[in-house]
């Protein structure tokens, strides 16, 4: 892997932060990876995955899918939200967001959100 790739994905520079973010997830967090592990969904999905700048809460390496999760405080963080994305599609990444509150009132309608997008959606 060169230099630039190693910048990219997984910045070592991060590391400790990923692993803090891993060992302290938020129960809904918890709850959406219970449904994403272990390939259940028919694809590999990792958490806190580093990309440039960025730890995505979760990330389809195959499918070049990134799913976050938002809560109260993104509220006040909507223009940057918005600037990730963008930055996010500059390596070619679909994203998609969903509210804390949509994972604790309807897991199963964003597990079918995610199943739409990962095999409905032109690559």
């Amino acid at each position: 892997m060169d230099s630039y790739t190693r910048f990219i994905y997984n910045n070592p520079r991060f590391k400790t932060r990923r692993q803090s973010l891993r060992n302290f997830s938020t129960e809904v967090e918890k709850m959406l990876w219970k449904k994403l592990q272990k390939s259940q969904l028919g694809v590999k999905f990792r958490r806190q995955y580093g990309l440039g700048p960025y730890i995505l809460d979760f990330y389809c390496p195959e499918k070049k899918l990134a799913i976050e999760l938002d809560g109260s405080i993104h509220k006040r963080k909507k223009d940057l939200d918005e600037y990730r994305t963008r930055t996010l599609h500059i390596y070619k990444m679909k994203v998609i967001r969903f509210w804390n509150s949509e994972v604790e009132n309807d897991i199963n309608k964003v597990i079918k959100k995610i199943i739409t997008t990962l095999f409905n959606s032109h690559s």
